[in-house]
């Protein structure tokens, strides 16, 4: 079964969620700096998600959404830095 990711933003928070099927594998969060940038704050794959790839499918969705949005992403959640410090393509949306 494919994972979906929905995104959704109500005032100054918003949230990346992974759904397989009717069951959801995980989510990003994140606060908005400022109408140009936004800062994640944490991303976890859900209990029986792990090591599945659900932490880098919503980095890369975020970064998609950034890039088709004109935003850039301050990553304070130490796994989402971690992705764009390894992720040279990612520099283009990263707000330091």
């Amino acid at each position: 079964m494919s994972v979906e990711v929905r995104q959704a933003e109500e005032g100054s928070k918003g949230a990346f969620t992974a759904w397989e099927g009717d069951r959801r594998a995980g989510v990003m969060t994140y606060s908005r700096g400022n109408p140009a940038f936004v800062i994640v704050d944490h991303t976890e794959a859900l209990a029986g998600f792990e090591g599945r790839g659900i932490g880098k499918l919503l980095v890369a969705s975020a970064v998609e959404w950034a890039r088709q949005n004109g935003q850039k992403i301050m990553p304070l959640c130490p796994y989402t830095r971690a992705v764009f410090e390894r992720t040279p393509d990612y520099a283009d949306v990263w707000f330091k």
